[in-house]
């Protein structure tokens, strides 16, 4: 009986054709040079949290069936009496993806869940923090297939940051952009495409 492949298909994706995209657009000398996704740090804030304490696990929930791994509860780190917030409040969830489960969440991200956003015009390319790291926001968390939509008590908006080994934002947008992440297109190609 043979072995099934278990390799994400975003993992083979790189593999086998990101690699050479990024070898040739900006000619790596070293194997170890080439950029990679790192990590995918997933985060919900609660904001109503402070009026119902259960609403930070419920978020924690939704949070663990979208990235397949259990998320922790963020909570205040001091006490501010104008949001009405104490010391070790639940405020919220967050998750940190690597490896397997990383490129499994990839996949969904792009494959499902950003054609599924209402009024979607592609992503931001300027969204870059000058180190190689790509941020974006969800204003729904029920576009995951996870989610079952009868069963959802409130809807949150979710922060993605996808972390990458890329020295340079340039680097990162072609890397994404190789993962078939929906930036719009380079002002010259779309001239070129017009013409």
């Amino acid at each position: 009986m043979a072995e099934a492949n278990t390799t994400p298909r975003m993992r083979r994706l790189y593999d086998d054709q990101v690699k050479s995209v990024m070898q040739e657009k900006f000619g790596y000398s070293n194997a170890m040079q080439m950029p990679k996704v790192d990590k995918i740090v997933i985060n919900m804030g609660v904001g109503e949290s402070t009026a119902d304490s259960k609403k930070a696990a419920s978020a924690a929930g939704d949070l663990s069936l979208i990235a397949g791994q259990k998320a922790v509860v963020t909570k205040a780190k001091k006490s501010i009496a104008g949001f009405k917030v104490r010391e070790d409040m639940p405020l919220g969830a967050k998750v940190t993806l690597r490896g397997t489960q990383m490129y499994e969440f990839l996949d969904r991200l792009i494959t499902i869940a950003l054609p599924r956003v209402r009024d979607f015009r592609g992503l931001n390319p300027k969204s870059f923090d000058g180190r190689g790291n790509f941020a974006m926001g969800l204003k729904e968390h029920i576009v995951f297939p996870e989610i079952n939509y009868d069963k959802v008590d409130q809807i949150w908006g979710m922060d993605v940051i996808v972390c990458t080994t890329a020295n340079t934002d340039e680097e990162a947008r072609e890397l994404l952009r190789a993962f078939n992440f929906p930036f719009p297109a380079p002002k010259e190609q779309q001239s070129k495409e017009a013409a």
